[in-house]
């Protein structure tokens, strides 16, 4: 039976799950890939904290270093967080040559060509299976599954504090605070929430698979990013009306000349879509490939057993990876695209919301603007029994490019009829 040495540093939630979760169905691992995990040092930042999953106290350490220098530790599991020193040790256990295993989505997507251009040159592998999606194994469906495809589209829900938010208030008419400080108090969402309400935690993800699909690592200044925090229970119910949900999604396409297209944003979704019925804390993923056609990939994207589910798989395969050196380190680069489109060429259909004037001749100077910058009208509400001077007023828009409507929104603002400002949602129909 071989016996693998693994330096853990960070020994949070998942960390926890992790070395729960490896004791648990040690003999699984065992009988399935011949190996017996020991968790040798386990590198933390209080010695004192209580923890939920007892170690032997010789185990813990505050220096990440002291995994390094150990010469029975063979693999390096990073599950720190932050930027600097998880960078740091996972450059330092290359260099060693100790295979690395790391759920930090944030530092592949920011340093990703850093960190396997050093895998390449010192043959080590990287795995990164818990940095998309949690336990849903879309890594190695888009690297070793689909490596015989040319990856058409993905379209993925993969932030589950964001779409726990606009299920609460799709389902229960909450406004967007009412539904954010539910997910806190439910442990859905950081006290913190930036990362997840803004945007940014998803495009992470979807830089990561992105790059995995196109064969180049996708610059984060190249793609759009757009979160969750302008929608209200307005707009909500306004898509429930229209047949459509709102979703943050993560979207991923090429076209016919190979440029590659990466944005997240909130997005109307049609109801009969699947992606429309993936509702709390699950992701799923949608992909379709020229040869397999389409697939969906669906479950938690996020907490403790589900993530370390997922750094046990990279674990594994870290295992076998010691008794077979490997070409894929990971990230496998080539020259088939390259290019991203930027965000003010790319098409899609909107949907817009007004507060104007009640008086006549309003939608005629709206739609005056919109017909200046060559942009078309499908399909216009206004809704009865309001009350007062201002009432709201939702268009559904032809296919536009961003720029177009980015334009024709600067001069919409500037109508004395507009009372506010525009909320501008884009529209999937996955045609």
């Amino acid at each position: 039976m071989q016996n693998v040495g693994i330096g853990l540093a960070g020994f949070g939630t998942v960390g926890a799950g992790v070395v729960k979760n490896l004791k648990a169905n040690r003999q699984l691992l065992a009988e399935r890939i011949g190996v017996e995990f020991d968790v040798r040092k386990i590198a933390v930042r209080d010695l004192a904290k209580p923890r939920d999953v007892a170690v032997q106290a010789d185990r813990l350490t505050t220096r990440w270093q002291d995994l390094l220098d150990d010469p029975e530790i063979q693999v390096i599991c990073e599950l720190m967080g932050g930027i600097d020193e998880p960078l740091a040790l996972i450059l330092a256990a290359i260099e060693k040559g100790k295979m690395v295993v790391t759920g930090n989505k944030a530092l592949l997507a920011e340093h990703g060509v850093e960190i396997f251009a050093a895998a390449e040159k010192h043959r080590v592998p990287v795995f990164f299976e818990a940095a998309a999606a949690g336990g849903v194994p879309i890594i190695k469906a888009v690297r070793e599954a689909f490596v015989g495809n040319h990856i058409l589209s993905m379209h993925g829900i993969i932030n589950g504090t964001s779409n726990y938010i606009l299920t609460q208030m799709t389902e229960r008419g909450l406004d967007f605070a009412e539904a954010l400080a539910e997910a806190q108090a439910g442990g859905y969402a950081e006290a913190d929430p930036t990362l997840d309400v803004n945007g940014w935690d998803a495009a992470h993800k979807a830089i990561i698979l992105a790059s995995l699909a196109y064969g180049f690592w996708v610059p984060a200044d190249k793609i759009f990013v757009e979160g969750i925090e302008n929608i209200t229970a307005r707009d909500i119910a306004f898509a429930r009306e229209m047949g459509y949900r709102i979703k943050l999604l993560a979207v991923i396409k090429t076209d016919a000349s190979g440029a590659v297209e990466v944005r997240v944003h909130p997005t109307l979704i049609p109801e009969k879509h699947v992606l429309a019925s993936v509702n709390g804390v699950f992701n799923a993923v949608a992909v379709e490939g020229d040869v397999v056609g389409q697939t969906l990939f669906y479950g938690r994207g996020a907490g403790q057993d589900p993530t370390s589910s997922a750094v046990i798989s990279d674990l594994a395969e870290a295992a076998q990876a010691l008794q077979s050196p490997r070409r894929d380190l990971g990230f496998t680069s080539h020259g088939l695209y390259g290019t991203c489109k930027p965000i003010s060429e790319i098409v899609s259909k909107y949907y817009l919301r007004l507060c104007v004037l009640d008086e006549p001749g309003v939608l005629a100077q709206v739609a005056g603007v919109l017909g200046a910058n060559r942009v078309g009208i499908s399909q216009v509400i206004q809704p009865e029994g309001h009350e007062g001077e201002a009432l709201p007023l939702f268009l559904m828009i032809h296919d536009a490019t961003h720029a177009q409507m980015n334009q024709a929104m600067s001069e919409i603002g500037k109508l004395p009829c507009v009372k506010s400002a525009t909320t501008m949602i884009r529209v999937e129909t996955f045609e």
